[in-house]
């Protein structure tokens, strides 16, 4: 009976059958090639189609317990092809953060993003990163402290609510409403209001659904296949989310170029007000006296604006969990913080260098947590939270490359002092007028999507500081 209904098999059917088998054919072959690139190093055993990590929060804990099993890497498998060497040892790491070479992690971030610094390669790359260093400069970013605060205090004015009740909140959302007010203050000189409009931010929401679908097609098969993706539901939902990103960046450059045009000189008005980064993307020029083209500039304030936020985001809220997770700590940073503000309600640039100790807390809660998961790293002691490990002499002990929450090696975050800044001011204002408290009820499973997220939220309660700091009656 089979032979017979092969026969009379109709030719699209057969062709259908066939088509197929190649796929699967191709499948088997692609992956047999990634196997036996990675022979050398063996690794734990997984779902031949879906991989080793099943994204419900138990992730970050079993990579954990494969490092101390497999020491130096392990394959690591994100399908049936998506085969990647998880490197968790300083001197492998040294060798491959030393190239320039392409970021293939981060191929389908490019119809979101473009061909920025994140994701070009090559000759474009150096250029790039050449003509946008001088935005980094010291001059450039001493004066968007003053802003960061500001954004920080219209954050930390809402919370007032949740410190009357000690209610519990979740952080990711409004901290990302604070970090991209204060990445449109600081990078693009651009007021949006974001903070205290009312409903969900179109931008904010736009980010996490791109993040989300650019992580499942990294690890779903076979959504790596762009016409697969196109066609699919979930290619549909990325192309709309694409869609409002662009048109927010869209209208931020419209507008400076608009007055930048009404100037007769540029000069003119670059004096009233501080140098930004996307002035610098606008007016830089190479040797050949030749700028960036529009599609470059859209590229470049695409990929700022989403690393300028959501990543230091990510870090801030994972800081301030841990805070309210290790109360000691957070109440010697109090101090610190109360003793280099000596009064003031603001942080200043001078400020940024007085809290030692609340930097400490900040490097240790960036290695537990690290906002971009594909560059985490573990060194001694696992997950004990302990911020004394970044004293300098404990530094000095450890290769250079145990640590790299920005990466390194020319690749390196372009924005990584910007990051620090702001993460510095947020994390102290915010232990200045509040005590943050652990909500029990509440723990946060780790997602690593293309920023660390957690599954149901981060959530804390929070109370006013002052009457912690009021001397005791006892």
């Amino acid at each position: 009976m089979h032979a017979i209904s092969v026969r009379k098999m109709s030719f699209p059917a057969a062709a259908q059958l066939l088509i197929h088998g190649l796929v699967l054919y191709n499948l088997v072959i692609t992956r047999e090639k990634k196997m036996r690139a990675f022979e050398q190093f063996p690794g734990p055993p997984g779902n031949w189609l879906f991989g080793h990590l099943r994204q419900d929060g138990t992730d970050f804990s079993i990579i954990t317990k494969w490092g101390e099993q497999y020491p130096y890497a392990f394959p690591l498998q994100f399908g049936p092809t998506s085969i990647y060497l998880t490197i968790h040892h300083s001197s492998y790491l040294k060798t491959v953060l030393a190239s320039a070479g392409d970021n293939i992690a981060y191929t389908f971030l490019t119809s979101w993003i473009g061909e920025g610094l994140l994701v070009s390669a090559g000759q474009k790359w150096f250029r790039h990163r050449r003509l946008l260093t001088p935005g980094f400069h010291y001059d450039i970013l001493k004066p968007y402290v003053k802003l960061m605060a500001d954004s920080a205090n219209i954050m930390l004015d809402k919370w007032e609510t949740y410190a009357k009740t000690e209610q519990s909140f979740e952080l990711f959302q409004q901290v990302s409403l604070m970090t991209l007010d204060s990445i449109m203050k600081c990078a693009f000189s651009y007021n949006s209001n974001c903070q205290t409009e009312s409903g969900t931010n179109p931008y904010i929401k736009a980010v996490f659904e791109l993040c989300y679908l650019v992580h499942l097609r990294w690890r779903w098969f076979p959504y790596p296949s762009e016409t697969i993706f196109h066609l699919s539901p979930h290619g549909y939902r990325y192309r709309k989310a694409c869609k409002i990103a662009h048109s927010h960046t869209e209208e931020v450059i419209r507008k400076r170029k608009e007055a930048l045009s009404k100037e007769k000189e540029q000069d003119i008005l670059l004096k009233r007000r501080n140098l930004d980064f996307l002035d610098i993307l606008l007016c830089t020029q190479d040797e050949q006296q030749q700028g960036l083209s529009d599609e470059a500039i859209r590229a470049e304030v695409d990929t700022f604006m989403f690393e300028g936020h959501d990543t230091t985001a990510s870090g801030i809220s994972w800081i301030l969990y841990n805070m309210a997770c290790y109360p000691e700590h957070q109440q010697k940073c109090r101090e610190e913080i109360q003793e280099a503000l000596k009064g003031k309600d603001s942080m200043e640039w001078e400020d940024l260098s007085k809290i030692p100790y609340t930097t400490m807390c900040i490097k240790e809660s960036l290695r537990l947590y690290l906002p971009v998961p594909g560059l985490a790293r573990k060194f001694c002691h696992g997950y004990v939270f302990d911020p004394l490990r970044f004293l300098p002499e404990n530094t000095a002990k450890r290769p250079p490359h145990a640590f790299v929450p920005f990466s390194a090696g020319p690749r390196n975050c372009i924005g990584q002092n910007f990051a620090m800044n702001e993460i510095k001011v947020v994390v102290a204002m915010t232990l200045k007028k509040y005590v943050l408290i652990k909500d029990p009820e509440h723990t946060p499973k780790m997602v690593p999507q293309i920023i660390l997220r957690s599954l149901n939220g981060i959530y804390i309660k929070i109370r006013f500081s002052l009457m912690d700091l009021l001397p005791s009656s006892g």
